[in-house]
């Protein structure tokens, strides 16, 4: 029996390239502490809390701050969205896409479903106290900061970036 020798072609090696690199990389999405300070301000207006202590405190509540899980919930709520999204990424993979430019793709989808969550969740009203001081019973929404400083971004796996 004569040897047999298998040969990549170049869209071959290319697409093996793009697995590689897409297994060296990940997207992580939310809040990244060198966002800079929160929106919880004393009296002379410096930072009492960071932005990324403030989504925590919602997201898992406190001994004075109800659960709101506006992460957790983007992902429960929407598992057949992310999965068709998940589906047409694979599919852009097969297509020639790159693996940051797929990680883009999901990182921006999972930071608008994050969004739409913070606005029209449900989740435990807020403290009468909380709406004196804010002008609003919605929960999660005060100056829009918290809601529009989410963000992604695509690094090396195990990076601490």
């Amino acid at each position: 029996m004569g040897k047999v020798t298998d040969t990549w072609t170049s869209e071959g090696k290319q697409f093996m390239k793009t697995l590689r690199e897409l297994a060296e990389l990940e997207v992580r999405i939310g809040y990244q502490r060198e966002q800079g300070p929160g929106v919880d301000t004393d009296d002379d207006g410096r930072p009492r809390a960071d932005l990324v202590d403030i989504a925590l405190w919602n997201e898992l509540g406190t001994e004075n701050i109800p659960s709101r899980p506006f992460m957790r919930d983007s992902v429960d709520k929407y598992k057949q969205d992310i999965g068709k999204m998940i589906t047409a990424q694979k599919d852009a993979l097969l297509k020639g896409a790159t693996a940051k430019g797929v990680l883009d793709v999901l990182g921006l989808f999972q930071q608008g479903l994050i969004q739409t969550e913070i606005k029209e969740g449900d989740f435990v009203a807020n403290a009468p106290t909380t709406i004196r001081k804010k002008g609003s019973d919605k929960p999660l929404i005060d100056t829009g900061t918290l809601k529009n400083s989410i963000h992604y971004i695509v690094v090396k796996k195990g990076s601490m970036d």
